[in-house]
């Protein structure tokens, strides 16, 4: 097979990844809407305006309030200390706990569940805002007025 027939085909296998890729978005996606979001993160967080960023692009109206102690926020909101991440955000009335994905929080909106919140506990490698290579899905849980948490996705 000669050069050009290569690059002809690996540029044709490129054009197909893309429209796949672009095919597999949700045209329902809510994918922010302008939905208003707050996020609350220490001042030497650099993760955490690279997420607002990351939300902004997703569509989001993003607030960034950042406050030296942000401990009350969490306990205002009474997230369970093994749901805890570094920064929290509220939207809709709902606590997001860390770097949690732009899709787990459209459905949170879309969905309405009768739950406080949702998080992605730590900082995850790759989550949104966060460097790195992803080394397996991202668990979103719910966490419900009790303080008890469940699954809420995987991405």
């Amino acid at each position: 097979m000669k050069m050009g027939s290569k690059k002809i085909i690996f540029g044709a296998l490129v054009l197909i990844l893309l429209v796949i890729a672009a095919c597999g978005k949700s045209s329902s996606s809510v994918n922010g809407n302008g939905a208003k979001v707050t996020i609350f993160h220490d001042p030497s967080c650099g993760c955490c305006g690279l997420y607002g960023d990351y939300m902004k692009r997703n569509g989001f109206e993003v607030d960034v309030k950042q406050i030296a102690n942000i401990a009350p926020i969490k306990e205002e909101y009474k997230i369970p200390k093994d749901m805890l991440s570094c920064h929290t955000s509220v939207i809709g009335g709902y606590f997001v706990e860390g770097h949690v994905p732009a899709e787990a929080i459209e459905k949170l909106l879309a969905e309405k569940p009768n739950i406080k919140g949702i998080s992605l506990p730590g900082m995850l490698s790759a989550s949104p805002g966060m460097p790195g290579k992803k080394t397996g899905p991202f668990i979103i849980y719910s966490v419900s007025e009790d303080g008890s948490s469940a699954e809420f996705m995987r991405i």
